[in-house]
């Protein structure tokens, strides 16, 4: 929704702008009809501009109320729903207190690494102590919790199993990459016991192909195959769930293996599922199929967009796969800049316009690009244009509860493309919340910055700011 504030705001950069607009008439006498046409006020159903701090902040301000509201840090015993205060001693019974989102999902990953940005983008300490105390609460229940499930892996009862006991990267690796970054900033938490279960599964436990490819569909323990959909089949999704923390594992203990193995993963995947005509990336992959009906789903791309500059963040530039890497996000940016709607948002299904717009990927993209404009991978003059009306689109939908409309549900992989275009959407849905608020943040340093203000009407780059 377009808020007062916001409007003032977009009319005053229009009016500081006003010495920038075409040139006048050199002709003498009356002007002709047509001759101020090109100055008409335009009607944009996304506002058209660079938003300010403040109004950002707003924004994340809301999503954070939200969340705040409807995610306790808290473990209830779940006969009685009363709190259980003292933590050092297992209970069967306990559990964290429910509420509209998990607290150890792979979004929620998302969104712990969101809240630390936005924390550091704003100065606001509320964004940063929501991702510390939940972190410590998960480092409290691993050390009480953690010896009885590697005594007992099927039976033991713990309040954060999932990630205790972790059976996919959906369960591990987003979680370890918000570890490793709030671990790097600082963070008095204790990820002595947490980081090691995550590193332990992605790199070692994760099923791969025989090039070393993390996928999925492979040996299912009882002498058969996992059918996730198919055997050795990558998901594009995997290379946000697992690629981070693996390069963050290398900027924590200095060991350049994790590096290589980071840097081999985003080409790897590229090689297979990137479409370099379209400059997208198909959804799913099977190793030794012939034909891959491709299928572009907008959040695996988002995925795979955000995994690249999370890696880039930390590789070594003078890495032996660094330049390739970054060619490959550069690749990438210029493909999906290409799809972008006239709102500012991608559709469901990145090429096909008849799918509809979807919020969740709109953000991460907003993001991945205003972080590309940020460390200078791609040219703010190009790209912040279109990172900063992504970040308009994305806020029309944070409703003034804080609730984000337009998030595509969790969504598995297939070769048709009914099974994306009709999946619904959900203010529920966990996954946009988190790239909103690394959008947020990072469109805050983006403006922070560059300027960016109209010139002949359109929203152009003005030049680094003082």
């Amino acid at each position: 929704m377009k808020t007062r504030s916001m409007a003032l705001a977009l009319a005053a950069c229009a009016l500081s702008a006003s010495a920038q607009q075409a040139p006048a008439p050199q002709e003498r006498g009356p002007v002709a009809a047509d001759a101020l046409l090109h100055a008409q006020q335009v009607h944009y159903p996304t506002p058209y501009g660079a938003m300010d701090a403040a109004e950002v902040k707003a924004v994340l301000d809301r999503v954070f109320g939200y969340l705040d509201q409807v995610t306790p840090a808290e473990v209830i015993d779940q006969r009685t729903g009363a709190p259980i205060a003292d933590l050092s001693k297992p209970d069967p019974n306990a559990v964290l207190k429910p509420g509209d989102f998990r607290l150890t999902s792979y979004e929620w990953g998302v969104t712990y690494t969101g809240m630390l940005a936005a924390g550091a983008a704003t100065g606001d300490r509320h964004y940063t102590d929501y991702a510390i105390q939940r972190h410590q609460l998960l480092s409290r229940l691993t050390k009480t919790y953690l010896p009885l499930v590697q005594a007992d892996r099927e039976h033991a009862a713990a309040p954060i199993k999932s990630f205790l006991n972790p059976h996919a990267l959906d369960d591990a690796g987003a979680l370890c990459h918000s570890f490793l970054k709030a671990k790097l900033a600082g963070s008095s938490v204790d990820y002595g016991q947490m980081i090691p279960i995550c590193a332990d599964f992605v790199t070692k436990k994760e099923y791969r192909l025989k090039d070393g490819t993390l996928a999925r569909g492979g040996p299912d323990g009882h002498g058969g195959v996992k059918m996730r959909p198919l055997p050795d089949t990558l998901w594009l999704d995997d290379l946000f769930m697992g690629v981070p923390t693996i390069a963050y594992l290398g900027k924590v203990t200095g060991d350049a293996r994790y590096y290589d193995d980071a840097a081999r993963q985003v080409l790897q995947f590229s090689k297979r599922m990137f479409n370099p005509r379209l400059g997208i990336y198909m959804h799913g992959y099977v190793e030794g199929l012939r034909d891959h009906p491709e299928l572009h789903w907008a959040r695996a791309n988002g995925w795979a967009v955000m995994a690249m500059v999370e890696v880039l963040e930390v590789l070594p530039k003078d890495h032996k796969d660094y330049g390739a890497v970054l060619e490959q996000l550069r690749a990438h940016v210029k493909g999906l800049a290409s799809y972008q709607t006239k709102d500012g948002f991608w559709h469901q299904l990145i090429d096909r316009p008849d799918t509809y717009e979807e919020t969740s990927a709109t953000a991460i993209y907003a993001y991945a690009i205003a972080r590309a404009v940020n460390r200078g991978y791609v040219d703010a003059q190009a790209y912040g244009p279109m990172a900063n009306l992504a970040w308009n689109a994305v806020a029309s939908k944070v409703g003034s509860n804080g609730r984000i409309d337009g998030i595509c549900v969790g969504t598995g992989m297939a070769f048709d493309p009914a099974f994306y275009a009709y999946r619904p959407t959900s203010v529920k849905a966990a996954h946009g919340y988190g790239p909103t608020l690394l959008a947020g943040a990072e469109i805050i340093a983006m403006n922070r910055k560059f300027k960016f203000g109209l010139n002949d009407s359109a929203l152009m780059y003005q030049g680094v700011r003082d």
